[in-house]
Parts: structure tokens; C-alpha cells; sequence
């Protein structure tokens, strides 16, 4: 009725640990996590400067690419330039963007007992939750 199963299981549960999947640790993980989570929050930094440029943004982007290249083993992120196009010129929607990313870059900086990058992530969601306030009240 039905076929034996004539190859090795690909899910290798019962045979111990196999040396043919890499490995990371928990820490290792989530120093990608973290990285990635800052890395994007950069990104949307160098956005916010080209549509609204301040010297705040400028610092918080440098300050952002030391944490990136420290938790990346000393690989520098990608950065957009001053006279890249924004895809989204709408700075409300950018600051309400890097606030959640900033967010979740807290999350995983708390977990990961990151002082540092707790406290960078922090000011950033402090930053943008500010940004946003005389925004949203005009709105309304």
C-alpha cells in the first residue's frame, strides 16, 4: 500500500545534532535581529533628512550606523545620500515608520541586554513620538 522510505529523513530530530546545518546562538541571533531592525530604522532616517533635514536627524543617523557596524563585526550599512528621492516625501508617514522600528529595536536590544542600543532606540521612539504630536494635533 505504500512505499518504504529508502532515503536519509531531511528532519534529522532523532539522530542528534548534525553538523551539516550551521549553528548560531541565541545572542548571535538576535545581534542580527537588532542589526536589521537598526539598519532599517537608518534608512528611514536617511529618508526623514532628505524630505525634513535637521542636525538631530544627523546625529541620530551617525549615532544609528555606529550601533549597525559595531553589531555587524565592523561591516559599515549601506547609506542613501542627501540627494536621493524619498519614496514616500510624506515625513509624517516616515516619522510614524521609524518610530515603530525604533519600537521594535528596543524590544530586541531589552532581550539582548543592549544598554546601548536600548538607549539610541529609546530616544529615537522619543524623537519621532515628538515629531509627530504637532502633526497629528493639527490634524484633528
Amino acid at each position: 500500500m505504500y512505499e518504504p522510505i529508502r532515503g536519509k529523513s531531511v528532519h534529522s530530530t532523532m539522530a542528534g545534532t548534525s553538523q551539516d546545518v550551521p549553528r548560531r546562538s541565541r545572542e548571535e541571533e538576535l545581534d542580527i535581529q537588532l542589526a536589521g531592525h537598526l539598519g532599517t530604522l537608518l534608512a528611514v532616517t536617511d529618508e526623514l533628512r532628505v524630505v525634513a533635514p535637521s542636525s538631530d536627524l544627523d546625529t541620530a543617523a551617525d549615532r544609528l550606523a555606529d550601533q549597525v557596524t559595531r553589531l555587524r563585526g565592523g561591516r559599515k550599512p549601506a547609506r542613501a545620500s542627501a540627494t536621493t528621492q524619498s519614496r514616500e516625501p510624506d515625513a509624517t508617514a516616515l516619522h510614524r515608520r521609524a518610530h515603530a522600528l525604533a519600537g521594535r529595536a528596543l524590544v530586541v536590544a531589552a532581550s539582548r541586554a543592549d544598554t546601548a542600543a536600548a538607549i539610541l532606540a529609546a530616544e529615537r521612539m522619543d524623537a519621532h513620538s515628538a515629531a509627530l504630536q504637532p502633526r497629528e494635533l493639527a490634524s484633528r
